[in-house]
């Protein structure tokens, strides 16, 4: 499935509308990698990192993902809410770019998710204290069999895992042209209102 480029006459008043019509589009021709989403985020003085996670979900809230409270992201999300995510997907040769605040997802949200998560994920998720330093491969294994041993049945979420929800102001909509002359549409939001118009390469 293609995708036409961007068009500040064309696109949906609804930018996630128009991101849902992309989206099919990237999972159609590149399956569950089109979940894959770059967040950056930044320490309170600004010092920014990123890294790879996946979108678990969308709707007119914002962008959901999920992952340990304590990791190096985590912490920073909780000092300087401010974030930017990026999907890329090169079989379209288009990217949607988003700017905006994270908050966490309601408990209930993350519960519901990690019910749904493989028993080795649920599993990962109490064994692995992410973004800390560990001796070895042998001491991570260890960690994996406690957390076996520990939940033979059901595994409850942790309390220190669950989801970020990225509220957007800022998406925008790229899509690769002829020379480089590539086509971009930018939906800014003020209050409940949304403004579209097209910037230049």
């Amino acid at each position: 499935m293609a995708i036409a480029a961007p068009d500040e006459q064309r696109v949906d008043a609804d930018p996630f509308v128009q991101f849902a019509r992309w989206y099919a589009a990237a999972v159609d021709v590149t399956a569950d990698r089109a979940a894959a989403m770059t967040v950056a985020t930044a320490t309170p003085d600004g010092r920014p990192s990123a890294r790879v996670v996946l979108l678990r979900g969308f709707d007119t809230r914002g962008f959901v993902f999920y992952t340990n409270y304590e990791s190096h992201k985590g912490q920073e999300i909780d000092g300087n809410p401010a974030v930017a995510a990026v999907l890329y997907w090169h079989q379209l040769d288009a990217q949607v770019r988003i700017e905006g605040t994270a908050t966490r997802v309601s408990r209930a949200e993350s519960e519901q998710y990690f019910a749904q998560r493989p028993r080795g994920h649920q599993i990962g998720a109490w064994a692995s204290h992410q973004s800390e330093p560990v001796s070895d491969r042998a001491t991570l294994e260890r960690q994996v069999d406690a957390a076996e041993a520990e939940y033979p049945g059901a595994v409850p979420l942790p309390p220190h895992w669950g989801g970020y929800r990225i509220v957007p102001a800022r998406i925008e909509f790229w899509k690769s042209g002829t020379d480089r002359i590539h086509d971009r549409v930018e939906y800014t939001r003020a209050g409940e209102t949304w403004t579209i118009r097209r910037l230049s390469p």
